[in-house]
């Protein structure tokens, strides 16, 4: 999928997967990573969710990656919060106390630009990527947070009624993408009221990943 894809999404604000009050399961599961304040947990391709706001609130530092900078100025914006913004590579990152965003592609992100992480949100990023680059996605993920903790939110649904994103990731995918490196467990599935789009029948699921 081009950049140039997410980049119209945000240009003319058609945003459905942005949660405007963010994700009960974070708020639900977040105890399950047993973080003491001041870890950093990291969010692959954040968009401005609300989620940030939250976890700064539980006394987490954030870390995240967006392609787009329009969300990350949102985001920034929208916790009234004036960042400090500096070329790191390929990409821009935007800071500030406990909090630094990065923009660009996360390909070109690397462990040590990154820094530390205690562990990862991944609310939708694994779904919003096709298939030919999940696993690549996956390896990548690994390797820049050298296997940190997972709480991972998917969806699954019959493909072939929607053609993504986000993309159906079910339980057999998934277990062929971490289960070499992590013990995976399902928190959680649940119904989406109304499917996608009022149309496609959808569950929402909460996974659990720890290193082995």
């Amino acid at each position: 999928m081009k950049e140039e894809f997410w980049h119209d999404k945000w240009q003319r604000d058609d945003i459905g997967f942005h949660e405007i009050s963010g994700n009960t399961l974070l708020t639900e599961f977040f105890p399950k990573l047993s973080l003491s304040p001041g870890d950093r947990i990291f969010l692959p391709l954040c968009g401005k969710t609300r989620d940030i706001g939250w976890l700064l609130e539980q006394e987490a530092a954030v870390a995240g990656i967006e392609l787009n900078e329009k969300a990350v100025d949102q985001l920034f914006s929208e916790m009234n919060i004036i960042p400090k913004v500096e070329r790191v590579g390929k990409l821009s990152c935007y800071s500030a106390s406990n909090i630094d965003i990065f923009v660009g592609n996360i390909f070109d992100l690397n462990k040590d630009v990154l820094g530390h992480v205690g562990a990862i949100y991944d609310r939708a990023a694994l779904v919003a990527l096709p298939e030919d680059i999940r696993y690549q996605y996956v390896r990548h993920i690994i390797d820049i947070t050298q296997l940190a903790q997972q709480l991972l939110i998917s969806f699954e649904y019959e493909q072939s009624l929607m053609p993504g994103p986000p993309f159906s990731v079910g339980s057999r995918q998934l277990y062929e993408y971490y289960d070499i490196e992590y013990d995976v467990k399902m928190l959680t599935t649940r119904e989406i009221t109304g499917g996608f789009k009022n149309r496609v029948p959808a569950r929402e699921e909460a996974w659990l990943l720890t290193p082995k």
